[in-house]
């Protein structure tokens, strides 16, 4: 295969994925809801074929602080998959998860800060699932949150329900 060429502004083109060619047309443009991304249709003027891509804006990197001191980049799939898992079997879709993911990233990098504790992620997680869905909200908790018995997630629940009371 050839060597990437720049494009007009300086930039690597982009390439079909079924056939290498760099001639492509963009075909429809979107904004993402949260206005941190473009999501362009391509079309390969070679083989015909349609792709999408996504270009966000190039941002200092986010590290996560784990709670044993370990430094992690910032992982918007790890976020993306354990809200899935959190997820599964309700009535929650995929771009839903992924406007939540969209909002704590949003949320964190207007923080100013370049490390972030796990720990505030977490509590990030929880507040949106927490109006979400309340389910969903006691499946990441037990994970997060690391309960050891019944009488921990009894507790998680009965705090939930007397929240809801209070609303």
């Amino acid at each position: 295969m050839a060597p990437a060429r720049l494009g007009a502004h300086g930039l690597t083109a982009v390439r079909c994925p079924y056939c290498g060619h760099l001639d492509l047309k963009v075909v429809d443009s979107r904004d993402s809801d949260t206005g941190e991304s473009i999501r362009r249709r391509r079309e390969c003027l070679e083989c015909a074929k349609r792709f999408t891509t996504y270009e966000r804006i190039e941002t200092v990197p986010l590290y996560v602080i784990k709670k044993d001191g370990r430094r992690e980049d910032f992982d918007r799939q790890k976020l993306f998959g354990g809200l899935m898992k959190a997820t599964a079997k309700r009535e929650i879709s995929p771009s839903v998860v992924e406007r939540i993911v969209d909002e704590i990233e949003s949320e964190l990098r207007t923080r100013g800060k370049t490390e972030i504790p796990s720990r505030e992620v977490g509590e990030l997680v929880m507040d949106k699932l927490r109006g979400l869905d309340e389910v969903a909200y006691i499946r990441f908790a037990s994970v997060y949150r690391s309960f050891m018995d019944l009488q921990e997630v009894k507790q998680e629940i009965d705090q939930l329900l007397s929240k809801d009371k209070k609303s």
